[in-house]
């Protein structure tokens, strides 16, 4: 099963709209210990910023269009294979990440081929790891 306390979203920017703020709390109570820390949308210093935040121990991810793709059961095996690491996803703002960035996490995820805002992007990671933790729990939310 997967320990949620392990993992920390950086995302850059802010969620404007209600909708997808709504959607990020629900599943953000289903997670307790998810931890998502949202920085400010500023091109010259958010790469200083996340790279302050990121501890020698965790495991980074970015999240680009250039990732690797997964089923949502790969992502849960993939996670699982991690076992006791920690995990800190990145989730760029308007722009994405640098490629200095990129090319220091461990993987890259990419959601889908398609390009989502930002927001939509965090909706779709939480709710991905929610999907996660419920296929290792054997639990009715995933649908085969």
């Amino acid at each position: 099963m997967l320990n949620i306390s392990r993992y920390k979203i950086i995302a850059v920017g802010k969620i404007k709209r209600k909708w997808i703020q709504e959607g990020v709390e629900m599943y953000l109570k289903r997670l307790p210990g998810l931890e998502v820390i949202e920085i400010k949308d500023n091109k010259t210093k958010e790469e200083h910023t996340i790279k302050e935040i990121i501890s020698k121990n965790e495991i980074l991810v970015t999240l680009n269009e250039n990732g690797q793709s997964f089923t949502s059961k790969q992502l849960a095996t993939k996670l699982l294979n991690f076992h006791n690491q920690n995990i800190i996803f990145v989730i760029g703002g308007a722009s994405g990440l640098t490629p200095s960035l990129n090319n220091l996490a461990s993987w890259q995820l990419s959601l889908s081929p398609l390009t989502f805002p930002h927001e939509i992007a965090r909706l779709l990671l939480i709710e991905q790891l929610y999907r996660a933790k419920t296929i290792t729990q054997g639990g009715p939310y995933h649908k085969e």
